[in-house]
């Protein structure tokens, strides 16, 4: 059977279905492709292990499509206040009086409600899965993947493992950063793996739910921890551990209560006393960038096209960000009777998110790299820098409006000063 469609959506994650979505508002006929089948929510389940921090400028792209209602039915967590500090050495903690390195951002000094949410990767991905079967424009292609992609110049078909052909003027890939369309575009990645891998994992704790998620800077890498949303007598969180990887691996084989012990002791004394964890594992970290982000009439949006560091949990919001700037370029071209797989509509997309991409990448590197040197200069360095920024409240509210996703001019301004003092790390 053969089916044709304007834009065929692969990857119905939350970048790929908020694409959906987005782009059957502006009148284009979608597929949206996935091999997996999304259950149902359950109100009594626990948390979910993947969780994202969504911007308040991904609020609005949300609300824009029509998912945040169903957000907001099921589960999140606001967070009004953002905190960043590094563990003091013996001696500079004799020296320095306490908090003089922690920065904290504070949303009623921004004069708004929260900074922005904690949400489950599952509940916003859910969320944008009901948006885009609300629109009569969406086909929703569940439980099947691609087997092949063949292009012409006007059309891009995929063979599916039911043998159904899709036929396309553009085809999206949003499968993810192991993304195999961006393989059978023939697309290239420039790949950096890091020497710390992430442990994640789902705590209840006593006390009320919190009002401010933190990320404390150790010799091993960060500690951080996000509030999640409670349910009537329980607070829940998600606790993230930066380390090597065989301190990862000895985390990951402790009993229960040896693993809330060795997490109670390792994290700062900010961390609420843990009762029980509910689900643990871990992932490798990596910084990924495809070398272009088209080739024929595919092109990659989210994690297929960037992967970064997820310090500061940017990733989702990047990936939102790409979505809206694909659909304005194609409507765009659309709107001038242009080809919306052709090279003019793609390469506006390219310029504009390439670059946007690039500098989070950097910035985050910056960070990744300069909290990962234990040197005593760099590490007075840095808590000068932290206690700068705690007390500068200029710079302090300008980088908290750029995190938001409520001001992009940050990036550039901190995107040439970078460029200026660190060419060691170039982001290709």
């Amino acid at each position: 059977m053969n089916q044709t469609f304007d834009i065929a959506i692969v990857g119905a994650g939350m970048v790929g279905a908020a694409l959906a979505t987005g782009l059957a508002q502006e009148g284009f006929q979608v597929a949206l492709i996935d091999r997996e089948t999304l259950a149902p929510f359950d109100p009594d389940s626990t948390p979910d292990l993947r969780v994202s921090a969504l911007s308040a400028g991904s609020e609005r792209l949300l609300r824009h499509w029509g998912a945040w209602g169903a957000i907001e039915s099921m589960r999140l967590c606001p967070y009004r206040r953002l905190a960043v500090w590094e563990a003091l050495s013996p001696m500079l903690a004799r020296l320095l009086p306490d908090g003089f390195n922690r920065t904290v951002f504070d949303a009623t000094k921004l004069g708004r409600s929260h900074l922005g949410h904690i949400v489950e990767n599952g509940v916003t991905q859910r969320a944008l899965w009901e948006a885009a079967r609300s629109q009569a424009r969406v086909t929703l292609i569940q439980g099947h993947e691609v087997r092949s992609l063949e292009q012409d110049p006007d059309t891009a078909t995929l063979q599916l493992d039911d043998d159904r052909l899709i036929k396309a003027s553009l085809v999206i890939g949003a499968d993810g950063a192991r993304s195999p369309m961006r393989e059978m575009a023939h697309i290239g990645l420039n790949r950096d793996q890091y020497a710390q891998q992430a442990l994640v994992a789902t705590v209840a704790h006593e006390g009320p739910a919190q009002d401010i998620t933190w990320q404390a800077f150790q010799p091993s890498g960060p500690r951080a921890y996000l509030p999640l949303a409670a349910d009537r007598d329980t607070a829940w969180a998600s606790l993230v551990w930066y380390d090597h990887p065989d301190c990862i691996k000895t985390l990951l084989s402790l009993s229960d209560d040896d693993f809330l012990k060795a997490v109670q002791q390792a994290f700062p004394s900010e961390l609420p006393h843990l009762t029980r964890v509910t689900a643990r594992g871990s992932f490798p970290l990596f910084r990924g960038h495809a070398q272009r982000y088209f080739n024929g009439r595919v092109v990659l949006a989210g994690d297929a096209a960037h992967t970064i560091n997820p310090l500061a949990g940017q990733g989702v919001n990047l990936g939102f960000q790409d979505a809206e700037a694909l659909i304005h370029h194609l409507t765009n071209a659309r709107t001038q009777g242009q080809d919306i797989g052709g090279e003019a509509a793609l390469s506006a997309y390219e310029r504009e998110r390439r670059p946007a991409n690039q500098r989070m990448m950097l910035a985050m590197d910056l960070f990744y790299h300069a909290f990962s040197n234990a040197r005593p200069p760099l590490h007075f360095a840095r808590n000068i820098g932290l206690a700068l920024a705690g007390h500068l409240p200029f710079a302090r509210d300008e980088v908290a409006r750029y995190a938001m996703g409520l001001d992009e001019g940050l990036s550039a301004r901190l995107l040439r000063w970078l460029d200026r003092r660190l060419p060691a790390f170039p982001i290709t």
